[in-house]
């Protein structure tokens, strides 16, 4: 810590696990007045996975690096510590700092995900010791997020957050100035309601030189016998004094935990430097910047987010249920994507077979999240047991669903049902593939459904064989010909069924290939030029190159020249510093640019229309232009990226437009706020740019855009990746990378993702979507956080068949839990809805928008909740903290309120929602709040 008054802060890292001992040692020490107080704080570092699987860390199998095995250490030395009330308080902390599943990472997470594991560990914690943290301590994770200072540090009740890297040009500044304890502001919407007290350390985490008791590491040990020669405890006194005398003073020794070193600071009554804002990109060193991970392994990244969305609606059904204590549940699912939220997991910066077992728990935890759906759904449509109602499709993003590929000629019906898990109505395309083309469409009252076909490519079936043979060990048993593609809504909170039937087509068109034509220029020169898109929004592309060229809103009076292109970077194989999994490191300022000679086919119908090119042989991409909607959607396919010519690839995409952006571009913090970025700027220090590519990379889970005077492009994307402005009027999203060489940060392996069928291996082909719209400028916000939302969470499938049309004679077909009239406001959603373990149910609504962001929806808010659950009697409602394990007001009084430099006066005036009035149980959301509540039902 950087000294303000006479308290420095030195860390003592275990790394290794051992049977369950500890020893007594005297923390009755206090400070000492005049003197330099060392607060000796010995600490615990558990990779829940990196290296090894958090499994071979605790039973130490895979001996490369040991961990502190916290949950398993914990569960072993309960019983100890409630029998020494006297130790409890001491070795909790210690052992919880932070107190979730893991130490989540802070740029490829989403705020759910975060929020959702530092409550299953809170409340564990809470349970087991009841105790509630009250540090931060991200001192490993690779840059800092706004979003973790404010959401995930002063909204969980912390009084102070600890961490350690940040930009080794921004240490040697705040070093100097003594600026490395701030008081950090993260949102300006909530400003001062929910700042924190946060230290970054002098150097990274570790203790000072000679005091580092790693394994292996060469600093002498303290030999305290006087008998034996290499007795040394005057000479490791004088060097640990000298150690803390460079930075000032005498010196007073105590052992300590976070939580006195912050009541010790508070006590000293300073006023502290403010930071806003957040500390990515990271850099170690020059020509080192660690947002390389902010891409690496996409499909894992893929992976957590889909199980983000499925788990949120799995246990919104869990709870219409009913939870079951012996039956199968959600908490596999809740406690593996809490595992994989760790820095090295999400993030991609594991062992190969490390983020295996990350993909595979998550797997084994959608198998069983699967039951519960089928379970609850056949039980609320009523549906008969000889019935299989709830069949999933988690492989649609490669063309494959088993319950879809049916044959529907001997009469038999495909039931379709349609799970809506936002709190508003909603209307989407939902598209599933199918055997034969004599296919209608229902919906329950029996209506007919205009519906799409749209022949399945080549690219895609390749796709479809291949890894389906990799995830399940067999090629499919049929190819289906067609997408079917058709417009489904929901209720909120509900369900609507649809049904698909063999026969003549009447309400159903196969999308069939369009020509080029040729449109005549005001100057009277032909273009040759193609418009796509059945409604407002129009596609233009040039025919001559094929490639994207304009964009047209009749609906938003928006004509503008949009490029789109592939290209990719070589990455750098330098032994002092090449790309790896963590860094980004280029040759060269340029890219290599893909697909000069792309081919096209236009596929044209009444619901949408697409766009497919081959971009190169490895890259292929389906663009679609939907007629119900104002945005257009990018699929892209990359891979297996070659590496035969002995070139790493770092593949990206670029979108650009005739914009004038001065330098600036906006990207979101884990979902939430949107921060302004500025190429080659740093607020907090004068950046000296030694990477002009790598160094401008910030992370994307949400989305980024730009704008101009009178225009701003948004793009939202499908799972976390890396994202820049490198050009004005330009952005560009990292899709995938494989690479040749180690980056020297700890992994000792290349990033080189690959599949494999018996023994033969290729390179990993990543999937993924983002999403393209331009808006008339203050516009863009609706979209970015209502869409953003739908991204997240998704219509629930679930598939069943049906001899006959009797289903709605039986069945309930179309359902909502909320009142039939009601709806959330367009800027709240409910982001939780769970039924505990003691039967109580935890719920979460969040506020979308920022202060300023949106002129009508960044306005306070309310929810009726006797509305939201109009089907359920509700005994009590009682405000949480955000994980859930205070109360609300509790944990306001006890809240350390810190100075800052500058005038009070000069910060923003807070408003907050107002408590819940217990007879009418509305409750108030202001812009960026989100608000939890433990709820009784009757």
């Amino acid at each position: 810590m950087a000294i303000h008054g006479a308290w420095i802060l030195i860390t003592i890292i275990s790394i290794w696990c051992v049977e369950s001992k500890y020893m007594v040692y005297n923390t009755t020490s206090k400070t000492v007045p005049g003197k330099l107080n060392v607060h000796l704080v010995a600490h615990s570092h558990d990779d829940v996975g990196w290296l090894k699987t958090v499994d071979q860390y605790y039973v130490g199998s895979n001996n490369s690096i040991q961990g502190a095995c916290v949950q398993n250490v914990l569960d072993s030395i309960v019983p100890a510590l409630l029998a020494d009330k006297n130790r409890k308080f001491i070795y909790v902390e210690q052992a919880t700092k932070n107190g979730g599943m893991c130490m989540h990472d802070e740029a490829a997470p989403h705020y759910i995900d975060m929020i959702d594991q530092t409550t299953l560990g809170h409340r564990f914690i809470k349970r087991e010791f009841n105790f509630t943290p009250r540090i931060g301590w991200q001192i490993d994770p690779f840059g800092h997020s706004a979003v973790q200072a404010y959401l995930l540090s002063a909204e969980v009740g912390f009084d102070s957050l600890f961490f350690s890297r940040i930009d080794y040009q921004d240490r040697v500044k705040r070093k100097a100035e003594k600026s490395l304890e701030v008081v950090w502001r993260g949102s300006k919407s909530l400003g001062t309601s929910a700042q924190i007290f946060a230290g970054v350390f002098p150097e990274n985490y570790e203790p000072p030189s000679k005091f580092y008791y790693e394994v292996n590491d060469d600093s002498p040990i303290v030999q305290d016998d006087m008998e034996l020669f290499d007795y040394n405890v005057p000479e490791r006194v004088n060097e640990f004094v000298a150690a803390a005398l460079s930075q000032d003073k005498r010196v007073n020794a105590l052992y300590s935990t976070p939580s006195i070193y912050t009541d010790a600071k508070y006590a000293t009554n300073e006023v502290w430097p403010l930071k806003t804002d957040d500390f990515f990109p990271y850099s170690d060193h020059i020509n080192a910047y660690w947002t390389g991970y902010f891409t690496s392994r996409p499909a894992l990244k893929g992976y957590v987010r889909t199980m983000s969305g499925y788990n949120l609606a799995a246990r919104q059904l869990e709870f219409f249920k009913g939870k079951s204590k012996a039956g199968p549940n959600t908490d596999y699912l809740a406690d593996a994507l809490a595992l994989a939220q760790h820095h090295d997991a999400v993030s991609g910066t594991s062992k190969q077979h490390v983020a295996d077992d990350y993909a595979k728990r998550l797997s084994i935890g959608y198998e069983k999240a699967a039951k519960v759906v089928e379970t609850v759904l056949a039980s609320i449509t009523r549906s008969s047991s000889k019935t299989n109602s709830g069949s999933p499709c988690l492989l649609l993003n490669i063309s494959y669903c088993p319950a879809s590929e049916v044959d529907l000629s001997n009469g038999k019906n495909l039931v379709v049902v349609v799970y809506n898990p936002l709190g508003w109505k909603r209307e989407d395309v939902i598209r599933i593939p199918v055997i034969d083309e004599n296919v209608n469409v229902k919906d329950h009252g029996g209506n007919k459904i205009k519906a799409q076909l749209l022949p399945l490519q080549n690219a895609s079936l390749v796709i479809r064989k291949y890894y389906s043979m990799i995830y399940l060990g067999k090629s499919p048993s049929v190819t289906p010909k067609y997408w079917l593609a058709f417009s489904a809504s929901a209720p909120p909170l509900g369900f609507n069924t649809y049904f698909i039937s063999s026969g003549k087509r009447e309400e159903t068109t196969i999308a069939t290939p369009s020509k080029n034509h040729v449109e005549i220029s005001s100057k009277g020169k032909q273009k040759e030029v193609i418009k796509v898109g059945p409604g407002n929004l129009k596609l233009v592309y040039s025919t001559n190159q094929p490639k994207l060229v304009g964009y047209i809103s009749s609906k938003k009076m928006i004509k503008e020249s949009v490029r789109q292109s592939y290209s990719f970077y070589s990455g750098n194989s330098d032994i002092q510093q090449a790309s790896g999994a963590y860094i980004f490191r280029p040759n060269d300022t340029d890219s290599t640019k893909l697909g000069d000679g792309a081919s096209f086919t236009v596929l044209r119908g009444p619901i949408l229309d697409e766009v497919h090119q081959k971009i190169s042989s490895w890259v292929y991409q389906i663009t679609r232009v939907y007629k119900e909607k104002d945005y257009a959607e990018f699929e892209f396919t990359v891979g297996p990226i070659p590496i035969n010519d002995g070139i790493g690839k770092e593949v990206v995409t670029r979108i650009s437009a005739p914009m004038k952006t001065n330098k600036t571009f906006y990207t979101d913090s884990n979902g939430r706020d949107f921060l302004k970025r500025i190429r080659d700027y740093r607020k907090d220090w004068t950046l000296d740019v030694n990477e002009p590519v790598a160094g401008n990379y910030y992370p994307i889970n949400l989305g980024i855009y730009m704008k101009d005077d009178n225009k701003e492009l948004s793009i939202l994307v499908d799972r976390s990746v890396g994202g820049a402005s490198i050009k004005d009027g330009q952005l560009e999203l990292m899709l995938h990378r494989r690479l040749l060489q180690d980056d020297g940060r700890g992994v000792t392996e290349s990033l080189s993702e690959t599949v494999c069928i018996q023994n033969e291996c290729t390179g990993l082909t990543i999937v993924g979507k983002y999403y393209l719209r331009i808006d008339p400028l203050g516009e863009g916000a609706k979209w970015r956080r209502s869409f953003g939302q739908e991204i997240h969470s998704p219509f629930l499938l679930a598939f069943t068949e049906q001899e006959g049309d009797g289903w709605a004679n039986s069945h309930v077909s179309s359902f909502s839990w909320m009142d039939t009239f009601y709806v959330l406001p367009d800027n709240v959603a409910m982001i939780t809805l769970e039924e505990l373990n003691d039967g109580k149910v935890l719920v979460r609504f969040a506020h979308l928008y920022e202060v300023g962001e949106h002129k009508d929806l960044s306005v306070m808010a309310s929810v009726q909740l006797k509305k939201v659950f109009a089907h359920k009697k509700i005994n009590k409602v009682r405000e949480m903290s955000l994980t859930a394990n205070q109360g609300r007001a509790e944990m306001e009084k006890k809240r350390l309120v810190w100075k800052v430099e500058g005038s009070s006066e000069e910060a923003p005036k807070v408003v907050r929602g107002g408590p819940v009035d217990p007879a009418t149980l509305v409750v108030e959301l202001a812009p960026m709040e989100i608000r939890t509540f433990l709820i009784d039902f009757d």
